[in-house]
């Protein structure tokens, strides 16, 4: 399975953006999409998981209430909608694909390539 991220955009603070990760091949059900997004300079973080089969979803914190994860099966995609956009967002964002619900980066073994999400002030 390979991972194809985009979405790539400058946005002001309070705008909205949604983040597509289109998956070739096949997601088993059992397998769990995350995203991840990684500031300059700091280490790359959790932001969202949802199971492929189930569509049970997890959110980190600081997220919580702005961002929404969800899949579209049928067209093998993966979402991230990011509403209320803070500068402290700004990041490039990934998408990859784990086995188990798990916030650690190191869980998750295939990877996309990563888009550049901007928030200015």
């Amino acid at each position: 399975v390979q991972l194809q991220a985009s979405g790539r955009g400058l946005i002001e603070a309070g705008g909205s953006l949604r983040l597509s990760c289109a998956a070739s091949g096949r997601i088993f059900s059992s397998s769990v999409l995350g995203w991840f997004r990684q500031a300059p300079g700091k280490q790359r973080d959790f932001v969202a998981l949802i199971s492929w089969g189930a569509g049970h979803t997890i959110h980190a914190d600081s997220v919580k209430g702005r961002f929404a994860i969800s899949r579209n099966q049928a067209e093998n995609t993966v979402y991230l909608q990011m509403n209320n956009l803070k500068p402290e967002d700004t990041a490039v964002y990934y998408c990859a694909r784990g086995t188990h619900r798990s916030s650690a980066a190191e869980d998750y073994r295939t990877w996309g390539q990563g888009t550049l999400v901007t928030v200015s002030s």
